[in-house]
């Protein structure tokens, strides 16, 4: 049974399913209100040092940059309208593979082009992520994001972290008012 989390909650994936190597981060979305325009949203992650930076851009997984330079995430590839049920963007982490000075890996989605489509997060509509063992698929923990965004264009969903030998997932639900550029710059990438 999957642990349900709430805005700020946590969970050790470590204890939850012993013996987990790799996971899979399941994002999901629908538009709730739309002008008939493409809404395209965009999850990407960071992985970063306990400085809280990216070590060099080729930490920063989106869709031009799907693997990480070590193998240890991988984006499942861009997903253009939300439309339809499950996962509409996954990212499968090997954390045997994830470098020992990689502290955190944070799990953000950005609506493509939102602010010049006048698009935002107060017109999406459930938006979750969930972690999957990957060996199996057993989902083991879920983030349901259902406070109204208003106008962000980009949020932070959740981040995985160590916390000495485990793994934790930690729901954050944070929204970035300057969208991409700015949820980019704040994790040290040059964008």
């Amino acid at each position: 049974m999957a642990v349900s989390l709430t805005k700020g909650g946590n969970v050790s994936l470590s204890k939850e399913a012993p013996g987990l190597k790799k996971i899979v981060l399941g994002l999901g979305w629908d538009p709730r209100k739309t002008d008939g325009r493409e809404f395209d949203l965009d999850a990407m992650v960071f992985l970063t040092a306990d400085s809280g930076k990216v070590r060099s851009d080729a930490d920063f997984v989106f869709f031009n940059n799907k693997t990480s330079a070590d193998g240890s995430v991988v984006h499942g590839g861009d997903n253009r309208s939300g439309a339809g049920d499950g996962d509409d963007e996954t990212i499968a982490i090997d954390l045997e593979k994830v470098p020992a000075d990689v502290a955190k890996i944070v799990a953000t989605v950005v609506i493509y082009e939102g602010k010049e489509r006048s698009q935002n997060f107060g017109m999406v509509d459930k938006a979750y992520i969930r972690v999957l063992n990957g060996e199996g698929g057993a989902e083991i923990a879920r983030f349901d994001l259902s406070e109204d965004a208003g106008t962000v264009t980009a949020m932070i969903f959740g981040e995985i972290y160590r916390n000495g030998t485990e793994w934790k997932f930690k729901a954050t639900g944070q929204g970035y008012d300057g969208g991409f550029q700015a949820l980019v710059q704040s994790y040290g990438v040059n964008a």
